[in-house]
């Protein structure tokens, strides 16, 4: 499967799952491809209603689930800042397929010994490896029922090309009036690193940070009554399609779309200037996939009464338990986010002149909530996404 359809696919998942994911008023983050790879690989193995299900939710058919899973996670792999992981536990004694085994990627494969102290040292022992410190536990239900444990990694990290300043800011008006906020400020000359798109949540403002690993963060705006989901939703289609936004250099004068004012300045030089004020963020979730099976294609997959995956092993097995941990952090030098999928089988200065030039400026206020997500530059593919509803507090300095 060509990698360009994966990412189309990958990307429509977390457009369906960021429909759901943010709850108004509540921080959240998650990884489409880190879920996305794991079902890839469970639906090798998978057959009948389940099979055709998760086809459905991952958007390919089955006999090529897991070359893509497979190839999706070495691209992730091989791109600079981004690191992806796959780990198999299971019981003693449980067989399983040799086709299945050898489509897998490059793997740890241990057994679960029944010890629950000693397997969950292990587990949480191999998130904070495989994340390097940023998910210390591995999100898995262990159960005496636990046949088998498929768990995949991805982490995100990347600085800024141009870092940002930071200063506590109280922000004056909106959801966040009152507040002092880490703030994060800077300007550039390049007006199109801000655009506007006309999407279904309404006008959303993205501005792009660029990272130096190939890795870009897009912060998005959209209309103040915006449910979240919609707003996050419509930011990945404006990252999988960047001609939706109209660019900076194109925009009309005065509130040109949400936080976004444009005008004209007298100046000393010609120069056009972009101002970005917004917050540090530090988020962490975590997240039941079976509490919305329809979207991740297992609702018959999640039934215990039967086996459903007789390309895995020919001992009926069943998903028990899905969940995602997922962090992320936006700082003035950069950012870093993690996430582990687990799914478990279970058996069942001053110039007084006169400025001579009137220069464009435009103003990018990010002062209320907002969502994010982390872009591979070169395939667009969306590696993690979330919502600010708060943002890290900041501390205004004493002039006691």
């Amino acid at each position: 499967m060509p990698m360009h359809q994966t990412v189309r696919a990958v990307n429509e998942l977390t457009a369906r799952w960021a429909r759901t994911a943010p709850a108004p008023g509540r921080n959240t983050v998650f990884s489409g491809p880190g879920a996305w790879a794991p079902l890839a690989l469970l639906a090798a193995g998978a057959a009948g209603p389940a099979a055709a299900e998760l086809a459905d939710a991952l958007g390919v058919p089955p006999d090529r689930a897991a070359a893509a899973g497979r190839d999706l996670l070495a691209v992730l792999d091989r791109t600079p800042g981004v690191a992806a992981a796959l780990g198999l536990w299971t019981r003693a004694g449980l067989p399983l397929e040799p086709g299945w085994t050898a489509a897998l990627p490059p793997h740890g494969h241990a057994r679960l010994t029944g010890d629950p102290a000693t397997d969950r040292a292990a587990l949480d022992g191999w998130a904070a490896e495989r994340t390097g410190g940023l998910i210390p536990r591995m999100p898995a239900v262990l159960t005496p029922d636990t046949e088998l444990l498929l768990a995949g990694a991805l982490t995100v990290r990347t600085d800024w090309i141009r870092r940002f300043q930071a200063a506590p800011e109280e922000i004056e008006e909106g959801p966040w009036a009152g507040r002092v906020a880490a703030g994060l400020f800077r300007s550039t000359t390049l007006l199109d690193r801000v655009g506007v798109a006309e999407t279904e949540a309404g006008p959303l403002t993205v501005l792009k940070v660029l990272g130096r690993a190939g890795v870009d963060v897009h912060l998005c705006l959209g209309p103040e009554d915006a449910h979240p989901g919609t707003v996050l939703a419509a930011a990945v289609r404006t990252a999988e399609r960047p001609r939706l936004l109209r660019p900076g250099t194109e925009l009309p004068g005065g509130a040109a779309g949400p936080g976004l004012y444009v005008y004209r300045e007298r100046s000393h030089s010609r120069e056009p200037r972009l101002f970005v004020d917004t917050v540090e963020f530090d988020l962490a979730a975590d997240h039941d996939l079976l509490a919305r099976p329809d979207l991740f294609g297992l609702p018959t997959a999640a039934d215990t009464g039967r086996g459903h995956f007789p390309g895995i092993s020919p001992e009926p097995l069943a998903v028990g338990a899905a969940r995602q941990a997922a962090t992320a952090v936006f700082g003035p030098r950069g950012f870093r986010a993690a996430a582990v999928t687990a799914f478990g089988a279970v058996a069942g200065g001053i110039d007084t002149r006169r400025p001579p030039y009137l220069a464009r400026r435009i103003n990018a206020s990010f002062d209320r909530p907002f969502g994010f997500l982390a872009v591979q530059r070169g395939s667009r593919l969306v590696l993690a996404a979330g919502w600010v509803a708060e943002p890290t507090p900041g501390e205004l300095p004493s002039w006691d």
